[in-house]
């Protein structure tokens, strides 16, 4: 007889809820590689220039803070991971620790912002590919997303493989960028110190400690994408295990990555030579006088964007998958292909991604621009309430006479200080004159949302007041033996 404790038993096609049940297709390899690609994107290697020509060398202190601030956040998601396994989606923590609303909520945003997402990367795909297909930029930007639809309409581990790759590729630049700059830095193949560029034109705080926080509600969108993984985790075989495997070590990896890649620019460019817009990893490239440089970050940058084009699809179509199996979308969502993928809730992000892309040809300065507005802040909003969550689960775990297996480090403070953190970036965006418009446009998507949700909530307290009643009449007649 079989030892009981080797048995595999194949995975159903639904959940206990009727729920269909996705495929599981991905391994912890394509998990961790989720995860780092999520957060290394076009955003370093071309949106750090922003942060370097405003805050100087300390750029990479910003990048520092914002990066503790998603850690701490990914570790409350590796607590509730483990603490209350299967739920599909991170977002369903703040359903499960909030309550209906906040569920509702933060899987529409986050929807939002990812598709969203898809929209700008595709645009700024077909920007750099114009380098070299001479087309226009709309229509490169619907053929990359129409490649990125295919791809993922296939099967979970079609979009597991490319991501792979894609994350593999942008990871690997960014080691190699970081051996060449560290080496140059300490003196090879130069003659002159590079530590000067830390001191020079001000020093290294030229605007003060202020700029430093001033600048992490930007950076933070930057540093953002980590929870990608635990969405990718459910379709994977040990969902619990790949995702503490991630939020114990590739989070701290990643703020290695941007913080280490950052102190090595302000060494190796004056920050009063960095140009926003451009790529300034270009410029070190450059300066250390690396042949095809520009070609070679051209490249790397287009990665970056399919990955985001990639993940953004892939993201948006399983939030719409567990937003329609808790009644919050419509349950044609919910139909699957025979590889297990929500086939119609791909297409729907799908067509949304499209449109977006239109209104950034037609109307760059309007609506496309009120659109990416309106995702601003939304990342926040749906970290603060995942943070909010954390700490009403540990508190119930804890009167049960429970402790989690992967606990939140110096709970209940550390996770004070987040949900501080997060509400102190929202209060630093309201106050800077260019942040603002992105708060109020991302806090009349919140408004939305919330509305959407009370009117559903209203047709639901109805229709069950209706069954009730009639119910009730059906029994009264029963018990008075009408017929």
């Amino acid at each position: 007889m079989a030892d009981s404790s080797t048995h595999v038993r194949a995975p159903r096609d639904t959940h206990e809820s009727g729920t269909p049940r996705l495929g599981v297709a991905l391994r912890q390899r394509h998990v961790t590689m989720i995860s780092l690609g999520g957060i290394i994107g076009a955003g370093l290697f071309v949106g750090s220039s922003a942060t370097l020509s405003t805050v100087g060398p300390a750029a990479a202190l910003s990048y520092l803070v914002a990066g503790i601030v998603v850690l701490m956040v990914m570790r409350m998601l590796g607590e509730m991971a483990l603490a209350v396994p299967g739920v599909g989606s991170f977002t369903e923590y703040a359903r499960i620790g909030l309550g209906d609303w906040a569920g509702f909520t933060s899987g529409w945003l986050y929807w939002y912002f990812w598709v969203i997402v898809v929209a700008v990367e595709a645009v700024a795909g077909a920007a750099i590919l114009q380098r070299w297909i001479p087309a226009p930029v709309w229509m490169i930007g619907l053929v990359l997303l129409s490649v990125m639809t295919f791809v993922n309409l296939m099967s979970v581990k079609s979009y597991g493989e490319f991501e792979f790759w894609f994350a593999s590729i942008k990871v690997a630049a960014i080691i190699v960028f970081i051996a060449i700059g560290a080496a140059w830095v300490f003196g090879l193949g130069h003659t002159h110190s590079a530590w000067s560029n830390l001191t020079a034109s001000k020093g290294f705080l030229p605007f003060g400690m202020m700029s430093v926080f001033a600048a992490v509600p930007t950076v933070i969108f930057a540093v953002g994408g980590a929870e990608i993984a635990t969405i990718a985790a459910a379709e994977s075989d040990n969902p619990a295990k790949s995702v503490a495997a991630m939020t114990r070590s590739v989070i701290l990896r990643v703020i290695t990555f941007y913080v280490g890649s950052m102190f090595l620019i302000a060494c190796i460019v004056p920050w009063t030579s960095i140009v926003t817009g451009h790529s300034p990893f270009v410029a070190a490239l450059e300066t250390m006088r690396v042949p095809g440089s520009a070609d070679i970050m051209n490249a790397i940058v287009l990665v970056a964007v399919l990955s985001a084009l990639n993940s953004g699809l892939y993201v948006s179509s399983r939030i719409l998958f567990r937003l329609a199996g808790r009644g919050a979308a419509p349950r044609a969502l919910l139909r699957l292909t025979p590889s297990r993928v929500p086939r119609l809730a791909v297409l729907l992000s799908s067509v949304v991604g499209y449109v977006a892309i239109i209104a950034a040809i037609v109307s760059p300065q309007g609506v496309f621009l009120f659109l990416v507005n309106a995702s601003g802040a939304v990342m926040l909003f749906v970290y603060l309430a995942t943070a909010l969550a954390q700490i009403r689960i540990r508190r119930r775990l804890e009167r049960n006479g429970e402790q989690p297996e992967l606990p939140m480090w110096l709970f209940p403070w550390l996770s004070y200080a987040v949900v501080a953190a997060i509400v102190g970036v929202l209060i630093a965006m309201g106050m800077d004159a260019e942040l603002r418009p992105q708060l109020m446009a991302s806090i009349a998507s919140l408004a939305v949302a919330s509305a959407a949700w009370l009117l559903g909530a209203r047709r639901r307290n109805a229709d069950e007041g209706t069954r009730t009643g009639y119910l009730s009449a059906v029994d009264g007649r029963a018990l008075s033996g009408e017929r």
